[in-house]
C-alpha cells in the first residue's frame, strides 16, 4: 500500500520506518509543528508529574528546571509517553497503558487524594481537562501544535490523482488539519477517497462527518496498534 503519515516530526519517522519495514510505500505529510514553550513551573510542591504526550516529555528535556521535575514520579498514557519520559530522565514512570480513562484508573489506584497535587504538563490544545481520581491537578502547557495551511505540493498531487491508498491520523488536529488543507487545494472529495487509519474513535469523528466512507479505528490508541492494522503489504 501507498500510505499517507500525517503525524508531527520526530515521530513520523519513526512510524515511516516500522510501515516500510512491512513493506508499504510511505509518504511523510507532517500536519502539525511542534513548538516548547518557555513555561514556568508552579510556586507550590508538586507530587508527581502527568504527561498525555511525548511532546510534554520532549520539552522537560529542553528545560532549565529539568533537574527538579525528573526527580518526581511521571504518569504517562501510553507506552510512547512513557519512553519520550524515560529519554528526558525520569528515572521513575507509570504508563497506563491505554487511554486518559485508563491514565485516571492508575493515578487513583497509585496516587488517591495526595496533598500535593499532581502537575499535569500540557498543550495548548488539548481536548478536555485530566481526570486525576480525586487528586488534586494544577496544569502547566509546555508545548502548542501549529497547524500546517497546505500540503506540500507532491501529496496535493497524489491525493488529487488518487494515487495513496491509506491515510494514518493520530490526532484530532491533524485530522482536521487534513480537512483544511485539502479544501484549501480543492481536492476535498479526493482526500476522503483514501482508507483513512485512525488511532481512535475520537480522532475519526472529523473524517466521518466531512464524508469518508472508509475508515479503520485501532483498537487501542498507541502506534503498534494503528500499524497492526494496517498489516503487512
Amino acid at each position: 500500500m501507498r500510505l499517507l503519515v500525517t503525524r508531527p516530526e520526530p515521530d513520523a519517522a519513526r512510524t515511516a520506518a516500522a510501515l516500510r519495514a512491512r513493506g508499504h510505500d510511505v509518504v511523510l505529510a507532517p500536519l502539525l509543528r511542534i513548538e516548547p514553550l518557555d513555561f514556568e513551573l508552579p510556586a507550590e510542591p508538586w507530587s508527581a508529574v502527568v504527561m498525555t504526550s511525548a511532546n510534554a516529555a520532549r520539552a522537560v528535556a529542553e528545560h532549565p528546571r529539568r533537574a527538579a521535575l525528573i526527580v518526581r514520579e511521571a504518569f504517562t498514557v501510553g507506552r510512547h509517553t512513557a519512553d519520550a519520559a524515560r529519554a528526558a530522565g525520569f528515572r521513575t514512570v507509570h504508563s497506563a497503558d491505554g487511554d486518559k480513562a485508563d491514565l485516571a484508573e492508575v493515578l487513583r489506584a497509585r496516587r488517591g487524594e495526595t496533598a500535593a497535587p499532581l502537575l499535569y504538563l500540557a498543550g495548548e490544545e488539548r481536548a478536555g481537562d485530566l481526570a486525576a481520581g480525586g487528586a488534586r491537578v494544577v496544569t502547566v502547557v509546555v508545548y502548542r501544535a501549529l497547524k500546517a495551511e497546505h500540503f506540500a505540493p507532491e501529496v496535493a498531487a497524489a491525493l488529487a490523482r488518487r494515487a495513496l491508498d491509506g491515510v494514518l491520523h493520530f490526532s484530532t488536529r491533524s485530522a482536521q488539519a487534513y480537512l483544511d488543507c485539502a479544501s484549501r487545494e480543492g481536492i476535498l472529495e479526493a482526500a476522503l477517497a483514501p482508507l483513512h487509519v485512525c488511532i481512535s474513535r475520537q480522532v475519526a469523528q472529523p473524517l466521518a462527518a466531512a464524508g469518508a466512507a472508509a475508515i479503520r479505528i485501532a483498537p487501542r490508541p498507541d502506534e503498534s496498534a494503528i500499524i497492526d492494522l494496517v498489516g503487512p503489504a
